[in-house]
């Protein structure tokens, strides 16, 4: 009998059967829509601050400071107290409604804790990147957006080259694949890929969530590659491996560096949009600050918020494409098509693996589940007809 890859899809997808199909829907939904309620919060928090005079307050009390020292310290108390005020906003998103669809089982203490955590390298990693941009503003005049564009670049690289190192290892433990078959698979997957073997982790990400993951990290000599142990406890030996050649993909296409640039290129437009939007945006907020002045921040990350928001669909289309090359990568190199099809649809369970076309355009970071299990299907497809199908 011929095989039928449109048939294969809608089987892989059907397998999740009704209920978890319409669940995962309502969850993605959800999603969206949350990323409209969060700009609506922002936009109350920005208007509270503004009107509060907080940072007036506290720029007039550092004024004989110096102008770095000044902006460095009225950036962290806003990236401390904005944070502060969203906290419900954020318990709800990031914990209770992912509670309610089973996505996570970490306990509430565990997840502030961790939140505190990140709350505290936020404040101060972001007041820094925030006084290089307001020192750029004043030395750099009219041409600041362009400049801070390369300090975004610069400061993405450094984060990447890092977080592997230094941040990641506060919030879970990575451990080296352990002994077995498994491990002995993907040293070799790994060699031939031209990645080090002791680059590929496990991690605890069962602590956070229950979503079937793994994702690659780094720069240079701090690139690594992470699988969850809830992908690798819950898959099987070639789904292991058909992920695995997915993430070596990222890593061996360049694909962390691609990021880097689209994000740089994003800052450029963003902050040069900002910079002729500020005094509109700053009169509707009732604020008095110029631009130079880190007073006026609440309203300056306001607008890059709204722009990112309207940006998300390019920035969406490009990360499909990501997706889409790691996928022809894993199924090119490890060729195994039924595995990847069916790892993926493990990550259906919180990711709607029907979308309609424009929801996947504009809120869709990867490509949809059922398109690329059909893409995987059509590839075994083109197997047989080749020759024998990879099993």
């Amino acid at each position: 009998m011929e095989f039928d890859p449109e048939a294969a899809t809608r089987a892989y997808i059907d397998s999740l059967g009704p209920e978890q199909l319409a669940k995962a829907a309502a969850y993605t939904a959800g999603n969206h829509w949350l990323l409209l309620w969060g700009l609506v919060v922002s936009a109350i928090v920005t208007w509270i601050i503004v009107r509060a005079g907080l940072l007036d307050r506290v720029a007039a009390r550092f004024a004989g400071r110096g102008p770095n020292l000044r902006a460095f310290l009225v950036s962290a108390v806003f990236l401390l107290v904005s944070t502060l005020i969203t906290l419900p906003w954020s318990l709800y998103e990031g914990w209770w409604r992912e509670r309610g669809y089973g996505r996570t089982s970490q306990p509430l203490g565990d997840y502030l804790g961790q939140d505190a955590i990140g709350t505290a390298l936020m404040v101060l990693i972001g007041a820094l990147f925030l006084t290089g941009v307001y020192a750029l503003i004043r030395r750099t005049g009219k041409r600041w957006w362009l400049w801070s564009g390369a300090l975004t670049a610069a400061a993405a690289s450094f984060l990447l080259l890092l977080s592997p190192i230094l941040i990641e290892p506060l919030f879970n433990d990575y451990k080296p694949v352990p002994p077995g078959e498994v491990r002995d698979a993907l040293v070799v997957m790994a060699k031939e890929a031209g990645v080090p073997p002791d680059r590929i982790f496990v991690y605890d990400g069962s602590r956070q969530s229950n979503n079937f993951t793994a994702n690659v990290a780094g720069l240079g000599g701090s690139v690594r590659i992470a699988i969850s142990d809830v992908a690798f406890k819950g898959a099987s030996l070639d789904e292991v491996k058909a992920v695995t050649g997915h993430e070596i993909g990222h890593y061996l296409l360049g694909h962390v560096w691609r990021g880097v640039i689209v994000v740089s290129v994003l800052a450029v437009v963003f902050f040069f949009l900002a910079d002729r939007l500020y005094p509109r945006f700053a009169s509707a907020f009732g604020s008095r600050a110029a631009l130079a002045d880190p007073v006026g921040l609440p309203v300056l990350l306001f607008i890059v918020g709204v722009l990112g928001l309207f940006a998300q669909p390019v920035m969406n289309t490009l990360s499909r494409m990501d997706e889409t090359e790691s996928d022809m990568y894993s199924l090119k190199t490890v060729g195994l098509p039924d595995a990847l099809a069916s790892a993926l649809v493990k990550t259906a369970e919180y990711r709607d693996p029907r979308p309609g076309a424009l929801q996947e355009i504009l809120f869709y970071t990867h490509p949809s589940v059922e398109r690329r299990v059909r893409r995987a299907m059509e590839w075994k497809a083109a197997q047989a007809v080749r020759g024998p199908v990879v099993q």
